[in-house]
């Protein structure tokens, strides 16, 4: 199995620095314990409590396109510290990535209360899928009883192709809006037709229209 090995340290003094050195020659060493062939060595000087680090970010890049099957770090506290830990825990459970330490000689465990708080966030989560699956149907029902057809736009969805301006179909969105639907119910709409955009986007997109109309 191919791995990626994660150090960390806070800052730059030279304890620290011997300290990066260590967790890396510990890393190197479980891995060949466990016979991983070492896919990439990441080390980086960060904040465990910051979640913008390109060290950490590149590690997250590298499993989500399946070039690594597992990570390995020095102990939980390397790879984050507070709700930064949680939120990089649940990403690599979500990628199904087993996390290995020196901490634990094997396959890293939580602790129940971290264990505890990571399910929480997965219910929350599977929560906010239900209820924007709910408002996408929702946002559909209105619109087509208010007479939107979206098989007249299936052919334009291709406009939207390999363009930075999002292209969306905005006399729809004029039309949705006089029939009383809101930003955010005509953006689920949109959605649900294959167009991927915010509320923020139709909100200003339609406010363009609109004065572009009011000075013609």
């Amino acid at each position: 199995m191919k791995a990626i090995i994660y150090c960390r340290v806070s800052t730059e003094k030279e304890a620290q620095v011997s300290s990066l050195k260590r967790q890396r020659n510990e890393l190197e060493e479980l891995a060949t314990e466990h016979q991983f062939e070492v896919h990439r060595i990441i080390e980086e000087q960060a904040s465990g409590y910051e979640i913008e680090r390109d060290g950490i970010l590149e590690v997250l890049e590298l499993l989500s396109n399946n070039e690594a099957d597992l990570l390995l770090i020095q102990d939980e506290t390397r790879l984050g510290r507070g709700n930064t830990k949680i939120a990089l825990f649940h990403q690599l459970t979500k990628l199904g990535v087993p996390v290995y330490s020196v901490s634990h000689q094997g396959e890293l465990t939580l602790s129940e209360s971290d264990s505890m708080v990571l399910q929480i966030v997965g219910i929350v989560e599977e929560y906010q899928r239900k209820i924007h699956n709910i408002k996408i149907k929702r946002g559909m029902k209105r619109a087509v009883e208010n007479g939107y057809n979206p098989v007249q736009n299936l052919s334009n969805q291709h406009l939207a192709h390999g363009r930075e301006r999002k292209e969306f179909p905005i006399e729809e969105v004029v039309r949705l809006r006089q029939n009383n639907l809101t930003f955010d119910e005509i953006a689920a709409t949109l959605r649900g037709m294959g167009f991927d955009v915010s509320k923020a986007t139709v909100h200003r997109r339609y406010k363009e229209f609109v004065s572009l109309e009011n000075n013609v």
